[in-house]
Parts: C-alpha cells; structure tokens; sequence
C-alpha cells in the first residue's frame, strides 16, 4: 500500500520592494494665490463701475427721471390746488426753497416736451429734470428768467431745442398762473446777445449742452420773450448772482466727492466678500448671491460719481 505524502507547502514569492507614494502636485504659491484673488477683485471692482456707468446714464437714469417727474408732478399738482405753489424764492410759509422743489410745470408743444421744472441747476438736481437758477425770477416774472436741463442723460428733456425755429410757443405753469412766452432766437456761444429788456418786459432763456452724444462741446441757449401779461414777483431776500460755481451752466458737484468715497468702500468690501465666497461656496453659488450685491453698488457709485460730470450732459 502506498503511502502518499503530503505535498511540499508553497513558497510564498519574494516580496517586491515597496516603492514610495507619489507627493502630491504642490499648488501654486502662495503669492501667486493672492495674486489672482486680488486680481479677480479688481475686475469685479471694474466691471461693476463700467456697467453702472453705462446704466446710469441711459437705461437706469431714464427710468430715475420719469419717476422723479411722476413724483414732481403729483407734487407741483397738489400745490397748485391748495394754492401753496411757490411764487418766489420762498415758499408759501416764508422759508427758502430747497433745491429739487418743484416749482413750475414747462410745456412745449411743438416738441411734445412737458417737464416739471425744479429749484436749482446742479448736477444732481437735473438728473431728476429741469432746473429752474435760483438767482432768477421765476417764469412769467419781470426779468430772465434761466432754465436748464441735460440734452442726453437722464431722460434728454432738452435734446431737441436745437430745432426750435422762432415764433415757436412756450407754456410754462407756476403758482401764479400759466405764462406764455415765444421763441425769439437760439444762441450758441460767440452769438451776439440779445438786447436789453425794457422795465416791465420779460424772457425765458433754456439752456443745455450742444455737441455728440455725451460729449459736450459747448452750450445752446433758447431765448423766448413773454407774450402774456407780466405777473407780480415778490421780495428776493437773496441778491442776484449768490449762486455757486456748481448751478453754473456746465458746472460739476464737488460735494459728491463724499458720497463716491463713502460708496466706493461699500464696493470694496463687496468685491472682497465675493472672492472670499468664491473660495467657499463655488462658482455658482457665489455669482447667484454676488452679481446683485455688486450691481447695487456699482449703481451707487457711478450714480454719485456722474454728479461730478456737467450738469448739461
């Protein structure tokens, strides 16, 4: 009988030499990093300015000016009806009128423009429309009285004076009633002035800017003599030519300075939490919650900042 014996056990095959792991790629340095964070910062920063820029001055001022207007009209309306319409440079309760305060309403038919004229001519006081110069007698008084509005931004209400031939009618409505007046010529700079008013008499002078498309090269004016009769004016507790160099034709707002400082850092510091969200969250997550933060305060800043522009732009 065989004896079968167990077989010989395995041999285990060498172990092969264990090979180190792989380190891992090292990122970018650390400066480089910081690099684009800063950089990706500063094109939000950017971008943010140019569209409100762009915004404001077409799509976002047109619609601010029609509001403003609305809002100025209801106003100019319910004075008109209690009769508590300003007829000075005071107001019916004998304090100065603030800048912005509606105080006539400007129609003329041949262009189909009809303005609520506001108190002041500085630049932000014309982005919501017409602007009545506070050194001047107000429409249908003794006197010249002055008017000026923007020709492109904010709503262009005098981008078409230009084309006013004379003998062209002018309404303009105040507390003391509706004035008519009548185109006599339309000056641009280097034109003969017109003549001397006689004591009694009275004219309406429209002024803007003159030249392309938020470009402005110069000034138009529209002179336009009074045809109805001429109402009373009260006491002038300032004296003519008190104004500043900002309610100039083509003046700039240098007090704005302030708010473009103040909404600059609210800018910044948006820009900043929107990279460090970046990091966090991810592409999408971030551009959903960050784009209108952004946007909000790009508006404001170039809102403030176009304050500094002319006032005729």
């Amino acid at each position: 009988m065989t004896v079968l014996s167990p077989p010989p056990p395995a041999v285990a095959p060498p172990a092969a030499a264990s090979s180190p792991e792989p380190e891992p790629a090292a990122g970018p340095p650390r400066a480089e990093r910081a690099g684009f964070a800063f950089a990706g910062v500063a094109l939000c920063l950017l971008a943010a300015l140019l569209l409100g820029f762009a915004a404001n001055l077409t799509i976002v001022g047109h619609l601010q000016h029609a509001r403003d207007q609305q809002t100025a009209y209801d106003e100019l309306r319910r004075q008109l009806a209690l009769g508590v319409a300003p007829v000075g440079q005071q107001t019916y309760e004998g304090e100065l009128l603030e800048p912005g305060a509606p105080v006539a309403l400007l129609r003329i038919p041949t262009l189909g423009l009809k303005e609520v004229v506001a108190e002041g001519t500085t630049s932000g006081v014309l982005m919501s429309g017409p602007g009545h110069r506070r050194d001047t007698p107000l429409p249908g008084q003794a006197g010249t009285s002055v008017i000026m509005g923007r020709q492109w931004a904010y709503g262009s209400p005098f981008n078409d004076l230009h084309q006013l031939p004379p003998g062209t009618e002018i309404r303009v409505t105040t507390g003391q009633g509706t004035a008519t007046y009548e185109v006599s010529a339309v000056r641009r700079e280097g034109d003969p002035l017109p003549p001397a008013l006689e004591e009694g008499e009275g004219r309406l002078t429209l002024i803007t800017a003159e030249g392309g498309p938020y470009t402005p090269s110069g000034t138009l004016r529209v002179d336009a003599e009074l045809t109805s009769d001429v109402m009373p004016a009260p006491p002038r507790p300032p004296a003519p030519g008190w104004t500043d160099e900002s309610e100039q034709a083509m003046g700039t707002e240098g007090a704005a300075w302030l708010s473009v400082f103040l909404w600059s850092q609210g800018l910044l510091m948006a820009a900043l939490l929107t990279m460090a969200a970046y990091r966090a969250w991810g592409r999408w997550q971030t551009w959903i919650v960050g784009v209108p933060v952004l946007a909000a305060f790009g508006l404001a800043v170039s809102g403030a900042a176009a304050r500094l522009l002319p006032n005729l732009l």
